[in-house]
């Protein structure tokens, strides 16, 4: 009997009718890492293992790479461009999620974060290069594109924002001294870093919100593992519609009425942490919060999510799904 082209599971339709296989090249790194832990109650896909001996020799990865249906790219910007190379040039069935800076303002892959419109969700679904939004940018630009959006500011807002960051997000060596015996006395409190305005999402949120130019970012990376609190402040005179707060809030929840993953809080939901809001309140988790606070002449709008969930990991797991067309949260912990 042929393969019928769906099947269909507890969880939605498969596309295919069988499993898919998948590859993650940089499996060992906290992207890599969080994306096998999702996987490990998957009944649609066949995880292809390489060889440890192996996994830095191209003609195995490239064997690997090829083979899969879905292939990951959890690697330095460098190794993640090598890796599209040894792809063969006939190949029209890998779909490759790339989770590296490497091609996020690259116009012929799709940006990974499809709430921000249908188009972003089509193009996902159809593409077979896709690029996974950074960490802080991923905060970023789910507050500020749907303000630019709405006509609430305009594209050349002066946009001055700050994020805090678990350490899980500076890789694997800075978490080895975070974790280690000897970690050095300043690591015990936050760090603010990027200090040249040169951080390497800045592009990303430039393009992608279609700002006339970059913002002043301000990254801190603190003593806890996973999490990240990205604000946005707003002057009210500056803005092409001067709101509310409260009408604020409302733009925002509509704007991603119907969407799973972004959760736009209700307003004055910061007194449920007794006007705090913790950098680490979705760790472990692949959805996001958004709040707006402030008053009428001073808004403050403020993401919350895991940097390796929302920001890297279950932003690419997420697209997977949309790909295979089957629950978009599937295997995902929102």
């Amino acid at each position: 009997m042929l393969p019928q082209p769906f099947i269909l599971t507890d969880q939605g339709l498969i596309k295919g009718g069988f499993m898919k296989k998948v590859y993650i090249d940089g499996s060992a790194g906290t992207t890599g890492l969080r994306i096998n832990e999702r996987f490990e109650n998957r009944d649609d896909i066949e995880i292809l293992h390489i060889s440890e001996e192996l996994r830095k020799d191209n003609r195995e990865r490239a064997k690997f790479l090829n083979e899969a249906d879905i292939a990951f790219l959890c690697l330095p910007d460098a190794a993640a461009i090598e890796a599209v190379s040894l792809m063969d040039p006939d190949n029209d069935k890998t779909v490759i999620i790339d989770t590296s800076t490497a091609h996020r303002t690259d116009p012929g892959w799709a940006y990974g974060f499809p709430e921000l419109s249908s188009e972003f969700r089509d193009r996902i679904r159809s593409s077979k290069r896709i690029a996974g939004p950074g960490c802080y940018a991923s905060g970023f630009i789910m507050m500020v594109y749907p303000l630019i959006k709405e006509g609430i500011i305009s594209a050349d807002y002066p946009i001055a924002v700050s994020a805090l960051s678990g350490y899980s997000g500076a890789g694997k060596k800075a978490i080895a001294v975070y974790e280690g015996d000897d970690k050095p006395k300043d690591y015990n409190a936050p760090r603010e870093y990027a200090l040249s305005q040169q951080h390497k999402h800045l592009k990303e949120m430039k393009a992608v919100c279609g700002l006339v130019r970059e913002p002043l970012f301000t990254p801190v990376v603190d003593d806890y593992y996973s999490g990240m609190l990205v604000s946005f402040p707003i002057y009210s005179y500056l803005c092409k519609k001067k709101v509310k707060p409260e009408e604020l809030r409302e733009i925002l929840a509509s704007y991603y009425s119907g969407e799973r993953f972004i959760r736009v809080m209700p307003y004055g939901a910061e007194a449920d942490g007794n006007g705090f809001l913790s950098a680490s309140d979705m760790s472990g988790r692949d959805d996001a919060k958004i709040f707006v606070t402030g008053n009428d002449e001073r808004l403050l709008v403020c993401s919350s999510f895991d940097n390796l969930g929302k920001g890297a990991s279950g932003a690419a797991i997420q697209c997977m799904n949309i790909v295979l067309g089957c629950d978009e949260a599937k295997g995902l912990n929102i």
